[in-house]
């Protein structure tokens, strides 16, 4: 048998460690608690492009519902939120390794001043969400003049 000593330090480091992988969103697996891996609230990736016409967002949303996407829009910000759901058969199926994100997710993005919000359209198609953001001519302030009486 060996003896190690204890050393408050190497348990503060992995302490550390396991709260950097915790908000990492590239690596759980090394979490102990299954529970803790699958109800964390978790944001998707996204990637944005612009082109002449729009602005495009397309969020990696993998087996979520279109029913559970909700996309909103309130001053100058546009949020994506909803909940991915873990589907397991307690009776037949025993999870091994989770590595998937589920529970709820949000993620809000400034919306450029030249973004048209009424014209905003989203769809989903093979697990990724795509926010189309068109653009509008930019309005230009003129000077009023106000005579003082």
């Amino acid at each position: 048998m060996n003896l190690v000593s204890w050393s408050p330090f190497r348990e503060m480091e992995g302490f550390f460690d396991r709260y950097n992988r915790l908000l990492s969103d590239r690596d759980l697996a090394g979490l102990g608690d299954e529970a803790l891996r699958t109800n964390l609230n978790w944001r998707p990736r996204a990637d944005i492009s612009e082109s002449k016409k729009e602005y495009l967002i397309k969020a990696e949303l993998p087996e979520v519902e279109r029913d559970d996407i909700y996309i909103e829009i309130e001053n100058g910000m546009l949020t994506i939120s909803g909940e991915r759901q873990m589907e397991k058969d307690e009776e037949t199926e025993k999870q091994h390794r989770i590595e998937s994100f589920y529970g709820k997710f949000s993620r809000s993005f400034s919306l450029p001043s030249d973004v048209d919000e009424s014209k905003i359209s989203a769809k989903t198609k093979s697990g990724v969400l795509k926010v189309h953001l068109p653009k509008t001519k930019p309005t230009v302030a003129k000077p009023i003049e106000i005579s003082v009486g």
